[in-house]
């Protein structure tokens, strides 16, 4: 009676079925083809009925009058809606158990593609839902492929793009379209974890290509799909940027801007993504640096501060830790295959003399403006109409000219030739650098200079920077210090070109080592197309301080090893011909002899206290040696080999000069042409008054951490005593007769009795009462 009992109920109770289904297939097959063969009738019938009941909508909605054909629109609507949910319901049925049956439901996914591909016009959303949810579910039970899940993604999704407007109010156009974009980077993701299937993001990355072919706004789901697949890491070689620079040149301004954009912000996204799973802790020496910069004692502010710094070199710190073993962290516009002829045709189309311009708002031209630069910086490119262009923008009453004024500098490299760079520091110079404009103009003008001699110094010519250095004496702090900031750069890259007063110690040493090593009638300046010697290694002279400061211990440690090399010698005996050989002996050699070397270094240092009478302190007293970039490059990169440990070491050091940078301290880091220009550090130091609502803001922001801050008043807990003011109060007048604050109200003269009563009536006031 039970199984009698629970069989009649099947038909009805489809989660049952489905259970018992998927535990015994063979038992429940009846059952099963019963429900696929009344599924068969319903996907009939709904088609009939549900093209009859579009077509009779559309001749009434068309203002046909005809009464009849309502009436039968509406019961085959109430039909079908009954129908739709049965179907909705045996669809989801066998999409979980058709694995148990793959003979009878062969054609079951097939049947699915194509109502959904042929009839998603018509179709209800909670069908055209199912059918997709099935779909992926059938995916991931492996019955279709991840191809043909995305053949009939894209369609849907191009088509409820262009078509979403008339389609109608309920065709729910919104959902549906975030619904399948989901899906499909569900799909790719999936597809794609442990290793690369590099043959389904191939034909995917084809139809991305295709869309883009297009003449319409199709692209624009190929330049968002694109993108987000390089966030997740997902996507991440040269075909990637290849989809995402076709998208940049296409004629739609919305697509255009989708690909600017990426490779404006795309990496910065992915560093984003990423960060929260990297381990970052063995960059940076936390205990080291609070050593080295003297940071010993606990102060909040202080701690707070390094923290601050760390974080911020880290952000900007491009060698991360990769998440993912499949993740390859190269930057878009590394990745470019052609970046010369991208950028010319970027400029040419989109800031050129074309009518596509007026496509472009003024914040939409100004990211044009910035990738140029970017990539015009990063590449080393030569694009000469881009200096001009910027000249009409570069006033101080352009809206957003900072970031006008940071393209501008991020644009300039040493390849660029000099004439056509100081027309550019010239324009900048008389706009924004003179005594009738505000001290933020001119902090920002003399940063910009600053920020485009540090990649092309050849870029100012001698009288103009003489005469900006001089406002190294003006009494505005921005001012004053971006001054000092252009001073300081020229001082380590062409000393010759600012006068003698202005060169300081180190950079006069660094002219007085050029002039022994050259000779006195060859020009030791600056030349454009000339290069300087051997391409120095940034930051070398940090990694040569830091070895002589613990020479000695690498020198106990290289007598450690010699002696257990002599041990191990004496311990072995060699018989016949045979030579004793040292593999791991280790034999230096010079290029120059040590004693040409001393020889050199006195001849310096006399040159430099007899002609110009320096100062030397500290250890630079002692050895006569000032860190310089090319005496250290002399004296690591030209007399041994760096070991990868020394490159490790490099970096170390590197990092915790930026972080002392950072924080105020005075660093050696130099500029690069790939680092990007802050366009709200130009300015430079501005004092404002802070509204009350910043004010607060800033305090709340102070408070986070701490446990216990402000007064305690009104926050006791549980019983407790009174204060001693509240007990003076409830004394009695006898015990408090002989105190000095009674007897000394007796004594008051009239006058002072005035005074207090007059300050307690102007108290009383001000508190309202």
């Amino acid at each position: 009676m039970a199984r009698k009992g629970r069989a009649a109920i099947l038909p009805n109770n489809i989660i049952l079925l489905q259970n018992l289904v998927k535990r015994d297939p063979e038992s429940y097959k009846e059952e099963f083809l019963q429900q696929y063969s009344h599924y068969e009738s319903l996907r009939d019938i709904f088609m009939m009925n549900g093209m009859a009941s579009t077509g009779s909508t559309g001749m009434a909605n068309n203002g046909g009058d005809d009464g009849a054909n309502r009436v039968k629109t509406n019961s085959v609507g109430v039909n079908g809606n009954a129908s739709v949910g049965e179907l909705v319901e045996l669809i989801g049925f066998i999409s979980q158990v058709c694995s148990c049956f793959p003979q009878q439901t062969a054609n079951f996914t097939n049947e699915l593609r194509q109502l959904l591909l042929e009839h998603h016009k018509t179709l209800p959303f909670e069908l055209k839902e199912k059918i997709l949810t099935s779909l992926t579910m059938l995916r991931n039970k492996g019955v279709i492929t991840a191809e043909q899940l995305i053949q009939t993604l894209f369609p849907l999704l191009i088509a409820y793009s262009l078509q979403g407007n008339s389609l109608g109010l309920n065709s729910h156009a919104k959902e549906l379209r975030k619904l399948i974009y989901n899906n499909l980077v569900t799909l790719l993701k999936n597809s794609n974890l442990g290793s690369k299937n590099q043959k389904l993001n191939k034909s995917t990355q084809a139809i991305c290509f295709n869309l883009l072919d297009q003449p319409d706004s199709q692209g624009i789901w190929a330049a968002k799909l694109t993108r987000e697949l390089w966030r997740r890491g997902i996507w991440d070689d040269s075909r990637t940027v290849e989809i995402m620079t076709q998208a940049a040149l296409h004629n739609d301004a919305k697509i255009a801007l989708s690909g600017i954009m990426f490779f404006l912000d795309a990496d910065r996204e992915r560093e984003e993504t990423f960060e929260e799973n990297s381990d970052d802790e063995d960059d940076v020496d936390v205990d080291a640096l609070k050593h080295r910069l003297e940071i010993n004692k606990k102060t909040g502010k202080r701690a707070k501060k390094l923290k601050n710094a760390i974080n911020t070199v880290k952000k900007r710190n491009n060698t991360k830790g990769q998440t993912n073993q499949n993740f390859l962290n190269f930057s878009a516009i590394h990745l470019l295959r052609d970046p010369q002829g991208f950028t010319e045709r970027l400029f040419k189309e989109h800031l050129g003399g074309s009518k596509r311009n007026s496509k472009f708002d003024m914040n939409q031209r100004i990211a044009i403006m910035q990738l140029l630069s970017r990539l015009i910086g990063t590449h080393k490119l030569t694009v000469l109409g881009i200096y001009t262009y910027f000249l009409k923008y570069l006033t101080p009453k352009q809206t957003d000219v900072t970031k006008i004024m940071a393209a501008s500098a991020q644009a300039c490299h040493d390849l660029v030739p000099p004439e056509t760079l100081q027309i550019l520091v010239r324009k900048i110079a008389d706009e924004f650098v003179s005594d009738g404009v505000a001290n933020e103009v001119a902090a920002a003008g003399l940063n910009t200079i600053r920020e485009i001699c540090s990649r092309a110094p050849l870029a100012i010519e001698e009288t103009l920077l003489q005469d900006l250095i001089e406002y190294k004496a003006s009494k505005a702090k921005g001012v004053n210090m971006a001054a000092k900031s252009l001073l300081s750069l020229y001082r380590d890259i062409a000393p010759e070109m600012l006068k003698r007063k202005d060169r300081g110690k180190t950079a006069t040493l660094d002219i007085i080592e050029k002039r022994n090593k050259n000779d006195l009638s060859k020009d030791i300046r600056l030349q454009y197309g000339v290069e300087q010697g051997i391409q120095n290694i940034q930051g070398l002279e940090l990694l040569a301080k830091w070895k002589r400061e613990h020479a000695t211990e690498e020198q106990n440690d290289e007598n450690d090893v010699n002696n257990w090399e002599i041990d191990s010698d004496h311990g072995s005996d060699v018989d016949g011909d045979w030579v004793t050989v040292d593999s791991d002996k280790e034999y230096n050699v010079d290029v120059d002899s040590s004693d040409d070397d001393d020889d050199y270094n006195k001849k310096n240092q006399n040159d430099s206290d007899s002609d110009l009478d320096l100062d030397l302190s500290g250890d630079e007293k002692e050895t006569g040696i000032v860190d310089t970039p090319a005496s250290a490059f002399q004296e690591l990169a030209a007399t041994r080999i760096l070991t990868p440990a020394d490159f490790a070491k490099l970096r170390e050091l590197q990092t915790e000069d930026k972080v002392m940078k950072q924080m105020g301290y005075q660093g050696t880091a130099s500029n690069n042409n790939e680092e990007i220009v802050d366009a709200a550090g130009l300015v430079g130091p501005v004092k404002y008054k802070q509204t009350r609502e910043e004010r607060i803001a800033k305090i709340m922001e102070g408070r986070e951490g701490r446990e216990k801050f402000g007064s305690r008043k009104g926050k006791r807990e549980g019983g407790h005593s009174t204060t001693n003011r509240e007990k003076q109060r409830k004394k009695n007048f006898v015990m408090m007769i002989h105190k000095r604050s009674v007897t000394g109200k007796q004594k008051m003269s009239l006058r002072d009795k005035q005074k207090v009563l007059r300050a307690h009536i102007t108290k009383q006031k001000k508190r309202g009462h």
